[in-house]
């Protein structure tokens, strides 16, 4: 059972009081996009086995959405910060790679 921290309440719980609403921090594609791009958002998404970074709603709490990193193998949580980011904070990718030397996920070096 994963144990998660909102970090727009400040509430902790259990994984059955939020809800996963898939990766983060992808590109989203609008209209305007070409049919490659568009396909490529809709149904091309990494499955990584170790950290992964994924959004989750509070749905039991404050109802917000937020960013979690956690591994898909050992269900560690690295750590949960605010959807509003482009990408993770600084401290939470050195807290990763201090575990896991030559961590890279993406664009996210």
């Amino acid at each position: 059972m994963l144990l998660l921290d909102c970090p727009c309440c400040g509430q902790r719980g259990e994984e059955t009081e939020f809800h996963c609403g898939g990766e983060a921090h992808i590109t989203r594609e609008g209209p305007s996009s070409d049919d490659a791009a568009f396909e490529h958002y809709m149904f091309e998404r990494v499955n990584p086995r170790g950290v992964h970074f994924e959004r989750w709603r509070h749905v039991a709490g404050c109802g917000k959405w937020f960013h979690a990193a956690r591994d898909t193998v050992t269900l560690e949580v690295w750590g949960t910060y605010p959807a509003q980011t482009s990408r993770p904070p600084e401290e939470l990718l050195e807290k990763i790679r201090a575990a896991r030397p030559g961590f890279k996920w993406r664009d996210i070096a």
